[in-house]
């Protein structure tokens, strides 16, 4: 057996147990992974300083505290997730019990990434965690030291049979995909997820496929471009380019495309001074094949900013292409690097129609201060997610889903998400024994007026819900009817006070001041007209 295979057996052994499906044992191990990102901080920063030339503050900011923060969330609201959830009933299923009950799916396979490789890991690990399932940590091994770090610290932490941690290349991740998974979650390029996914069908497994791809930003004519520029080069430039969700290119109009050129380049300046190369929070490109592929996407374009490199550090500037036309090299592919091509467009629908002549990305960039022109380019495209007037920043929202669509991946993740994609949705029906009546539309002999209670019943049956407010509304109609012909109909006693006799033998009473029948009357109608008013809300939302 090899070590994959006795690795995952383990796993799927340990699971059967039940040891990880009580919430306590969930809550455990995620505050022991919370203690491990904060009492390891140290190598953490090390390695990806050794493999990404990433500064301690720059992991932290990026990668870690981000996952801390997701773990707070979680078990904060990991107990009203893993409830049963309620559903609607029909007038068939009025006296049933109908609920959803979340429940593990088994044992999960996270493949990550190494650009990322804290994040784009645990993340999806959290989401197995708090669905109560075991997951094998497949790190990359492009991140040597990062994934070395992960083998030997994190299973200190959480319980190594659950969550095993699986090192090695190619062919330990081609071993670990021969296995039988309950689902599999990779991050990476689409070639690679084409391969997971293959191994995948093999066992029916279900996948989520983070896949990234060429991302468009346009920037409008008309918005702040000096503000646009300073957000876009912040986001390209990060992590040397190497950022699925970075802006891939840039499309514009050919009478702002110098401009553009000119705040970019002074945003460059601003981020990473006159020599980015001796920077502490400039990166390197991962390794030399990376480094040859990405320079070699600029041969057939015009450099307007940078293009310095030096192979012996794997270091490529900040670099920035003009004019680039659809058909040149640095737009056949994923970029993934510290280049960034503008495309001069028409305008918006020229920029709509170039991003739909190629695949769906991650993410579609939009700068404009017109609402108009943002939403027509959520309306006439389609991505894995719009980001109007920033960058990057949508991937630390916890309440919206990450993924991508078509050929940028499938499934996501992130909070209640990530529980949700990792837990199976049952469906809980549960039926009394009697009211055999309603039942008998279904036996045979199937007759017309059979057929026509199950019509009545299935298709023209009406809304439980507005029938529900509808009768509150009537029983509160006949409260407020009956206060008012109360207050209306009963004589109010006028209480009445002794004052001092004028004289020994006669005595007066004196009314005091009190409501009449009709201010009775009025306060009875308006609080009747208040709940009325009230009630029209609920049935009008």
């Amino acid at each position: 057996m090899s070590r994959e295979q006795l690795a995952v057996e383990r796993a799927r052994r340990a699971f059967s147990t039940g040891r990880s499906k009580p919430l306590a044992y969930r809550i455990r191990q995620l505050n022991n992974l919370r203690r491990f990102l904060v009492e390891r901080q140290s190598e953490i920063a090390e390695a990806a300083k050794k493999d990404l030339n990433r500064s301690e503050v720059g992991i932290q900011l990026f990668e870690t505290l981000g996952l801390e923060s997701e773990i707070q969330l979680v078990i904060k609201n990991l107990k009203k997730w893993a409830a049963p959830r309620a559903v609607e009933k029909n007038l068939v299923t009025l006296s049933d019990t109908l609920y959803i009950q979340p429940e593990p799916l088994g044992v999960v396979l996270v493949i990550g990434a190494w650009n990322y490789p804290w994040a784009v890991t645990l993340f999806p690990l959290i989401g197995a965690i708090a669905a109560g399932n075991a997951a094998v940590v497949k790190p990359s091994e492009v991140c040597v030291h990062t994934s070395k770090v992960m083998e030997e610290l994190l299973n200190a932490y959480l319980d190594k049979e659950l969550y095993p941690v699986v090192t090695g290349g190619v062919q330990e991740t081609q071993e670990l995909l021969k296995q039988r998974f309950d689902h599999i979650v990779y991050t990476g390029n689409s070639m690679v997820g084409r391969i997971v996914m293959e191994a995948a069908a093999k066992h029916l497994t279900p996948v989520t496929l983070e896949l990234g791809g060429k991302s468009p930003c346009y920037i409008d004519k008309d918005c702040d471009i000096p503000l646009a520029c300073r957000r876009v080069t912040w986001g390209k430039f990060t992590n040397c380019g190497q950022t699925c969700i970075a802006p891939d290119y840039v499309l514009c109009e050919a009478s702002i495309q110098d401009r553009v050129i000119d705040e970019m380049k002074k945003c460059i300046k601003e981020f990473y001074t006159d020599d980015p190369k001796s920077f502490l929070d400039y990166g390197r490109i991962i390794n030399e094949r990376h480094f040859r592929r990405i320079l070699a996407m600029t041969e057939d374009s015009t450099v307007a900013v940078g293009g310095e490199s030096d192979h012996t550090e794997c270091y490529i500037a900040p670099t920035i292409l003009r004019d680039v036309k659809a058909g040149s090299k640095v737009m056949q592919e994923e970029i993934f690097g510290p280049l960034l091509p503008i495309v001069p467009v028409s305008g918006l629908e020229g920029a709509i129609d170039f991003i739909n002549q190629g695949e769906k990305s991650l993410v579609i960039y939009v700068f404009s201060t017109d609402k108009k022109l943002i939403n027509r380019l959520i309306e006439e495209t389609s991505s894995g997610a719009v980001l109007a007037n920033d960058c990057l920043v949508h991937y630390s929202v916890s309440s919206l889903p990450f993924g991508g669509v078509g050929n940028s991946g499938m499934g996501c993740y992130h909070g209640k998400f990530s529980f949700d994609q990792l837990s199976h949705l049952r469906s809980c029906m549960v039926r009394p024994l009697k009211n055999e009546g309603m039942n008998s539309m279904r036996y045979p002999p199937h007759t017309p007026g059979k057929l026509g209670w199950a019509r009545f019943f299935l298709v023209q049956a009406p809304d439980l819900a507005l029938m529900g407010r509808v009768g509150a509304l009537a029983v509160l109609v006949a409260v407020a009817g009956i206060l008012i012909n109360v207050s209306t109909l009963t004589p109010h006693p006028v209480p009445q006070v002794w004052d001092a006799p004028p004289k020994k033998t006669e005595l007066t009473w004196l009314p005091i001041q009190t409501p009449s029948r009709e201010h009775h009357c009025s306060d009875a109608f308006m609080c009747a007209l208040m709940l009325l008013c009230s009630l029209c809300r609920l049935i009008v939302r």
